[in-house]
């Protein structure tokens, strides 16, 4: 399993600046590379993991399929590829959908602060959870995604909820959706 406790610190272009321990980064609110994988089932479904209790952050809340940090000189979609297999396992060819940042303030008096690579994917693949990084899964549809993001949004993560629109908008532009 790769050491994910490094992060890579980039610029608002995402110019790799330097490497740093990830909870440091966090602490200090620094711009870190990172990315989201969201994988669709022949349904149209989202596959939606709920974070380990146990994270450093965002314990039991609900999120994409998959997110980490890329390690230095890591491929971005290798190490998201890599990290979908490992959390949730699932072998999915990923697909480009497009980068954001966010800065935001979390749990633990920790800053998320990411330069977020998005990717998607689809498989049908039924996953097997990593029990240390996901407690639980789920597949809906997009508007039951939508309908609990108005009625329960203090039940999902800060950069699904900014990223899932512009993925959805992504695969309808393309006809994929």
């Amino acid at each position: 399993m790769i050491n994910r406790n490094k992060v890579v610190l980039v610029d608002e272009k995402d110019t790799v600046l330097a490497e740093m321990d990830k909870l440091k980064a966090h602490q200090q609110g620094l711009l870190h590379r990172a990315f989201s994988v969201f994988i669709f089932n022949k349904k149209e479904q989202l596959l939606l993991q709920q974070r380990a209790q146990e994270k450093y952050h965002g314990g039991g809340l609900w999120t994409n399929t998959c997110c980490s940090h890329p390690q230095w000189g890591d491929n971005v979609k290798e190490s998201a590829e890599e990290r979908l297999h490992m959390e949730m396992g699932l072998d999915c060819t990923l697909i480009y959908s497009h980068a954001f940042m966010y800065k935001v303030a979390v749990e633990n008096n920790l800053i998320e602060h990411e330069y977020d690579h998005v990717f998607y994917g689809f498989s049908d693949q039924k996953p097997i959870l990593n029990k240390a990084e996901v407690q639980a899964y789920k597949w809906l549809s997009i508007e039951e995604i939508n309908q609990e993001l108005l009625t329960h949004p203090e039940q999902y993560t800060y950069w699904f909820k900014l990223a899932f629109p512009k993925v959805i908008k992504d695969l309808k532009a393309s006809g994929k959706i």
